[in-house]
C-alpha cells in the first residue's frame, strides 16, 4: 500500500457525478461535471485563435494546412507533437545516411533535419503485411530512371508527406529476400496517387498509395540493386528504436486520473482494484522507460538499434489498449462520450479505445514483436517456412 501511496501524490480533484446525464436544448449532450482546484479539462480555444490554431503549419511528423471544419478535429487528432520527426528523422534518416549517394545526402537530409520536408515509409501492401518480403510493387529499369508500379497501404501519414523511402521487387526470379531494391521517392510527383483511409476514431492516420508508371531517378536508389532487405531492416530496427521512444502507454494520463478524480464523491485512488492496476502498469511503464534508455544510449555510444526495441512495441502497445478500456469502464455511462470539453483527461481515454488497435498494427503486429524477440534476442529456432529459398514469381500469394 505505501508503494502505491508514493506513486498517488496528493492532487486538485476532479468530480464526476455518473448519476448526472441530461439532455438539453438541440440534442446538446450535458455532463456534470464539477471541478475544484485545476481542472482536468483543457483549455479550449475559440474564435480567431481556434482559426489560427487549425491553420497552423505543423512541421516534423505531418503538415497541415488550412484545415477547414469538420477536418480541423482530424487533424489534431494526428498532428500530435510526441510524434514529431518519427518517420522522417526517426526511420528513413538512418537508411539515407547509411545507403544514398553523397549529393542525395547533402540534398535532403538538411531539409529533413528541418522539417521543411517531411518523409512517410512505404513498406506494407495488401498480400505483403507482416511478411512485408512478400511485397509486389515492381520497379523496373528505364535508362537511368526506375518505373514503379503497384500499391502500399497503412502509410502513416503519406497525404502530408513530400518524400518517402519504398521497398520494390525489382527480381522476381530470386528468393523474396534478394530481389528486392529500396529508393527514395518524391510524394509529389505524377504517377503518385494518395487515397487516405477514414479510421472509426475519425481521423485519417494512414493511406493507400498507388504507383502508376512512377519514375524515379537510379541516384534515388538506397543500396545495391538486389540489396534493399538490408536497407529495409535497417529502416524497420530504427522504427522500432523511435517508436519505443513516443510509443504510447497510456500510463501518465492514467496517474494523473487517478491522482485526481473522484467518481459519486470517492476518489478512485482508494478503490483496491483501481491500485492494483496502477501498480501493475507502472512497474511495466518503469521497465520501458529504462529499457529505452539503455538503447539510446547504446546506439549513442557508436551501436546500432537491435531487436530488443521490439519489446517497447510490444508491451506498450498493449499497456495503452488495456488502460483505454479500464477507464472508460471506470467512467460507467459518462465512457461513451467523446468530447475534450467534457471529458476527463481531454477525453484520452475514448479517443485511445478507438486508436489504440491501429497501435498494435502499426509499426509490427505483436505477434510480429514476440517472433522477433524470441528469434533474435531469446535465441530460439525460427519459424518454418516453406517458401525458404524459392524464386519469388513461384510463391503463390496466401500460400506461405
Amino acid at each position: 500500500l505505501a508503494a502505491v501511496d508514493r506513486i498517488i501524490l496528493e492532487q486538485p480533484t476532479v468530480s464526476l457525478d455518473l448519476n448526472y446525464l441530461v439532455l438539453t436544448g438541440d440534442n446538446e449532450t450535458n455532463i456534470g461535471l464539477s471541478c475544484s482546484g485545476n481542472s482536468a479539462i483543457s483549455h479550449i480555444l475559440s474564435g480567431d485563435d481556434l482559426a489560427i490554431a487549425d491553420r497552423r503549419f505543423i512541421k516534423n511528423y505531418y503538415i497541415c494546412t488550412a484545415v477547414e471544419g469538420s477536418d480541423a478535429a482530424n487533424a489534431n487528432t494526428n498532428l500530435t507533437g510526441a510524434n514529431a520527426s518519427v518517420i522522417g528523422i526517426g526511420n528513413c534518416g538512418p537508411a539515407i545516411m547509411h545507403f544514398a549517394e553523397e549529393e542525395a545526402k547533402k540534398e535532403l537530409l538538411p531539409r529533413m533535419a528541418s522539417a521543411e520536408d517531411v518523409w512517410c515509409q512505404l513498406f506494407s501492401e495488401p498480400s505483403a503485411g507482416s511478411d512485408v518480403a512478400g511485397l509486389r510493387t515492381r520497379a523496373e529499369r528505364d535508362g537511368d530512371n526506375w518505373k514503379l508500379n503497384g500499391q502500399k497501404i497503412w502509410t502513416s501519414g503519406a497525404q502530408y508527406s513530400d518524400f518517402g523511402v519504398v521497398l520494390t521487387r525489382t527480381d522476381p526470379d530470386v528468393s523474396k529476400y534478394r530481389g528486392l531494391t529500396m529508393f527514395m521517392i518524391n510524394m509529389r510527383q505524377e504517377g503518385v496517387d494518395v487515397k487516405p483511409i477514414k479510421q472509426m476514431d475519425g481521423g485519417q492516420h494512414f493511406n493507400e498509395v498507388f504507383f502508376n508508371d512512377a519514375i524515379v531517378p537510379d541516384s534515388y536508389r538506397l543500396g545495391e540493386v538486389g540489396g534493399g532487405w538490408t536497407g529495409a531492416l535497417t529502416v524497420l530496427m530504427s522504427e522500432r528504436l523511435a517508436i519505443s521512444g513516443i510509443q504510447p502507454t497510456g500510463f501518465p494520463q492514467f496517474l494523473d486520473l487517478v491522482k485526481s478524480l473522484e467518481i459519486n464523491g470517492e476518489p478512485i485512488a482508494h478503490d483496491p482494484i483501481v491500485r492494483d492496476r496502477l501498480a501493475g502498469w507502472y512497474s511495466q511503464y518503469a521497465g520501458l522507460q529504462s529499457a529505452n534508455k539503455r538503447m539510446i544510449t547504446a546506439v549513442a555510444r557508436g551501436g546500432i538499434a537491435g531487436a530488443e526495441a521490439s519489446l517497447g512495441k510490444l508491451v506498450g502497445a498493449q499497456m495503452n489498449q488495456e488502460i483505454a478500456n479500464f477507464a472508460c469502464q471506470l467512467f460507467g455511462q459518462a465512457g461513451i462520450i467523446q468530447d475534450s470539453e467534457l471529458s476527463p483527461e481531454n477525453s484520452h481515454f475514448q479517443d485511445s479505445v478507438l486508436f489504440s488497435p491501429g497501435v498494435r498494427l502499426a509499426g509490427g503486429t505483436d505477434e510480429v514483436m514476440r517472433n522477433i524477440l524470441a528469434e533474435q534476442v531469446l535465441g530460439l529456432p525460427q519459424e518454418p517456412r516453406a517458401d525458404k529459398g524459392m524464386p519469388f514469381k513461384d510463391i503463390t500469394p496466401g500460400s506461405c
